[in-house]
């Protein structure tokens, strides 16, 4: 697995699955790297994750996100400066690409780089589809931070980011985006809908079948796309023969105990799902992967990790075969203690 994100690849890795981060860090005074980029790199060191592919950039700094603490169980603010990800260059990654040789390629995120999002997200979907001919299983995710989600739903006005995703939904084989973030993508690439007059789980379904409807060709790949929400996640995909299935609702059975903080939420759940994947590849490759019990274990590593003390956001993450063995038990844990004791 490629990846690039402090909530994500960490994660993957203690699971024993091998991981590297293809990423932009600025050159300074700490061993190379300036102070952010070194804090980046020694996190992801300890944590087991491949740094071989890192570009040290000569002129920005590392790429620094600011989230700003709500003190309530609700996302707070999040300021981002792209800084050295906004000179992101495929072609140097791909070197990457080829040397890893990796089975899976993430890339985090769609909408925040200014060279990597050139050409109307067309250069970063060409990408995928050459990743793709590489027998590569391909995942990206969208993020436009918006400050006021509900009032963008409401308004049914669009967010230019997600028009990037137009030219990028046909190659990329999964795609999970948030119940609040389906809405304004909709009211992008469509005529805005009055999401108030329908209840959530119509919404979410809706907005599955559009986007699959408007994006899947059946061009003999598995794909899969879902939306995640506070007490799972929906799915639907397409096999190889063209069987489509869902949109399904996976109901989480980890929800018991308190929220720490939600940064982080939707990026534990895509990094516990592409660990499933990715242990899994031939059954996911032939559409015949248990593809509730992958957005089962997508739901674990979510829940653990909101629910981590700040101070060690890892340390309930298992082996797979734990965690795993926690998904396989048909157990829905009411109680957070009886959840970390069953992960000892």
């Amino acid at each position: 697995v490629c990846s690039s994100d402090l909530n994500t690849a960490p994660l993957i890795a203690r699971t024993g699955l091998k991981v590297a981060v293809g990423v932009n860090l600025g050159k300074g005074n700490y061993d190379g790297l300036d102070a952010v980029g070194r804090f980046f790199y020694d996190v992801m060191t300890t944590n087991g994750v491949d740094m071989s592919e890192v570009f040290i950039h000569p002129d920005l700094p590392s790429g620094i996100t600011y989230i700003h603490d709500t003190g309530r169980e609700e996302r707070g603010g999040i300021a981002y400066f792209p800084n050295a990800n906004d000179d992101f260059d495929f072609e140097i990654f791909k070197g990457a690409v080829e040397r890893l040789k990796p089975n899976i390629v993430y890339y985090m995120y769609s909408g925040l780089s200014e060279r990597a999002d050139a050409n109307g997200g067309r250069d970063l979907a060409e990408f995928i589809k050459w990743c793709r001919t590489k027998r590569i299983v391909t995942i990206v995710d969208s993020h436009t931070l918006t400050g006021s989600p509900g009032e963008l739903i409401n308004s049914g006005e669009p967010v230019e980011q997600y028009r990037l995703l137009e030219p990028l939904l046909p190659e990329v084989d999964l795609f999970f985006t948030s119940s609040d973030e389906a809405k304004m993508i909709e009211n992008t690439l469509a005529e805005p809908r009055n999401w108030n007059e329908f209840d959530e789980h119509e919404n979410n379904v809706h907005f599955i079948d559009f986007l699959s409807e408007k994006f899947w060709q059946k061009d003999g790949r598995t794909k899969l796309f879902g939306v995640t929400v506070s007490s799972g996640a929906y799915e639907k995909h397409i096999r190889p023969d063209g069987t489509v299935i869902g949109p399904n609702k996976v109901e989480s059975r980890f929800m018991a105990g308190d929220v720490i903080d939600l940064a982080g939420a939707g990026d534990s759940f895509r990094a516990g799902f592409i660990t499933y994947v990715g242990s899994n590849l031939d059954e996911f490759r032939n559409g015949s992967m248990n593809f509730a019990e992958a957005v089962q274990m997508g739901n674990l590593f979510a829940s653990v990790y909101i629910k981590a003390p700040l101070d060690d956001r890892y340390g309930s993450v298992k082996t797979y075969d734990k965690m795993l063995e926690v998904v396989h038990s048909g157990v829905t844990y009411l109680n957070f203690d009886a959840l970390q004791k069953a992960l000892s």
